[in-house]
């Protein structure tokens, strides 16, 4: 029986996977898309965030393979395992909303007068910068604000002067004024206890050496790390669970089943952006009020989704380490692991400073009242256009073209991808990008990926060979792209950035091509004309290396 028949008898089993999908990604959609601007708008500069989103994903490459292992150790308890990573990151996420959150209180006072008395301010911490460090380091924030200030004693107007505003339990503190001259100012012998100003305040930015000492910042990176780690742990699981389900020789059915999950992620992303700037105040302060909801309402379907799932009885590995480690000595293995780190070097930079470098674009073309629409309408347009009809196609076109040459086909996409972003005009443009490129580069990259590894994988290993490639790629290559894309991106800018990973992405492809024609093409499983399953016949955990290596495999 043919895969595609397969899939046919056996919708009805398979609607279970495909409902997990939608909701799983749905409930993702809303907030992880948004997670380096919630953190921008905490005040998190770039390489900073690199930092984080770099250190994330070791995390991942640990995570994954050892929680494969579990899942595959505990093959009865699999669902179960399942669905308590599901809440955990769930649950991770939607804490991210009881954070105090000090920015928007400050964002309310721009463009307005406040009253200021010098006494607040004419004492040694704020005169002193070295002592005012010191003594306000343990506040929750501090905010350096410009001001036009009009003095009472002369009515004369100080034009931006520099101050510090510190946060308390979200409250706005006195103003400590940096290199002002009270008395002169005054112009008479007065002191500054009884000299007053009225002040407008008309730029606030976040100050970061107090930041980073907040309560406000940990509990950011930390809940951040936990709801990751556990969608990126659950993702790998969906995908081993997949296969399992789909049974040997229905793999080329993988695209239409992780298909729903796109759907479901462009769904909610689009619905969150626009409702995000529906709800918000002004276009400085976000409210994500109705992400968080909208993770808690596709949770709660999904969890529902998973309890129908019928997973079949799996044959357990005598050694899962000693076969899987048989595995990865194999040149064909160990190369295509390599590729795939530098996809996930490729793909975590446009993961984690696509949005931020979309923002960049909007304050400078005048866009930023729309920035969340338009970061929901990209969404909307990588899932529900590009990847839902790659998903769809993928296993067709792996059938045709076989695992090498579409691989080199990814990376080319990848760089014309990156290389029209740099020059967009504006950020409606990325959208008309993504819409387009974002299937044939990552949609199709994707299942290559999750694909090989299930091919590969002996019997009874297939949820920790699923954690380790994926380690490979979103573990150990998103930390790379994390680290150097916020370096760069600080050094140079966001637009050459782009156009250096552009570069990296067509050198890869070239790389891949050659190495493919000379070296892999005979050992690459089939994927023509029968299941790969058929191609790599495993007899045993014990023969799975040999076979993988044999002549016997012909792309």
């Amino acid at each position: 029986m043919s895969g595609d028949d397969k899939f046919k008898i056996n919708f009805k089993q398979l609607l279970p996977i495909k409902a997990h999908y939608f909701f799983f990604m749905g409930a993702m959609g809303p907030i992880l898309p948004y997670l380096s601007v919630y953190g921008k708008q905490l005040g998190i500069s770039p390489v900073v965030m690199g930092s984080v989103t770099g250190t994330l994903p070791v995390l991942y490459l640990l995570s994954k393979p050892l929680f494969g292992f579990l899942v595959d150790y505990f093959r009865n308890q699999r669902k179960l395992i399942f669905i308590c990573f599901l809440i955990m990151g769930s649950l991770s996420l939607v804490l991210l909303y009881f954070l105090p959150f000090p920015a928007g209180e400050f964002h309310k006072y721009l463009n307005k007068t406040i009253d200021i008395t010098h006494s607040k301010c004419n004492i040694e911490p704020c005169l002193n910068n070295q002592t005012r460090g010191k003594n306000y380091q343990n506040r929750a924030i501090s905010y350096h604000a410009d001001l036009t200030c009009l003095n009472k004693c002369q009515q004369e107007k100080i034009l931006n002067v520099s101050a510090v505003l510190v946060s308390d339990a979200g409250e706005l503190l006195p103003v400590c004024f940096d290199n002002v001259d009270f008395n002169k100012t005054c112009h008479n012998n007065h002191t500054a206890v009884e000299c007053n100003m009225k002040c407008l305040i008309n730029n606030i930015d976040i100050v970061e050496e107090y930041l980073y000492y907040s309560a406000r910042f940990w509990g950011f990176v930390i809940l951040m790390a936990l709801g990751s780690i556990c969608f990126n742990v659950a993702n790998s699981i969906s995908d081993a669970v997949c296969f399992d389900v789909l049974g040997e020789g229905g793999s080329m059915g993988y695209g239409r089943q992780r298909v729903w999950g796109s759907i479901g992620w462009g769904i909610t992303a689009l619905l969150a952006g626009y409702a995000i700037d529906l709800v918000s105040e002004d276009e400085h302060y976000k409210s994500y009020t109705p992400a968080f909801i909208l993770v808690i309402v596709f949770t709660s379907f999904d969890i529902i989704s998973c309890t129908k799932l019928q997973l079949p009885i799996m044959t357990r590995s005598d050694n899962i380490a000693k076969d899987v480690w048989k595995l990865l000595k194999l040149p064909t293995i160990y190369i295509f692991l390599i590729f795939a780190i530098i996809a996930g070097i490729i793909d975590s930079f446009l993961i984690d400073f696509r949005f931020w470098y979309i923002e960049d674009l909007a304050k400078q073309t005048d866009f930023l009242s729309q920035i969340k629409l338009i970061e929901g309408l990209v969404v909307a347009a990588q899932t529900l256009g590009g990847e839902v009809l790659v998903f769809s196609l993928s296993g067709k076109i792996l059938k045709k073209f076989g695992y090498g040459y579409t691989m080199t086909f990814c990376f080319v996409c990848y760089s014309i991808r990156l290389l029209l972003i740099s020059l967009s005009p504006n950020p409606w443009w990325i959208v008309l990008i993504e819409l387009f490129m974002q299937g044939p580069s990552y949609a199709l990259c994707y299942t290559i990926i999750v694909g090989f590894a299930s091919v590969v994988a002996p019997p009874g290993t297939s949820a920790t060979v699923q954690g380790i490639v994926a380690g490979m790629d979103d573990g150990f290559g998103f930390a790379l792209g994390s680290f150097i894309g916020g370096i760069l991106y600080k050094m140079i800018g966001g637009a050459m950035t782009l156009r250096l990973f552009s570069l990296l992405s067509i050198l890869t492809a070239i790389s891949y091509l050659l190495l493919y024609v000379t070296i892999l093409k005979d050992r690459m499983p089939k994927t023509k004309n029968e299941s790969i399953k058929d191609n790599i016949k495993w007899k045993s955990p014990q023969d799975a290396a040999e076979d993988c290596d044999t002549s016997d495999i012909n792309s």
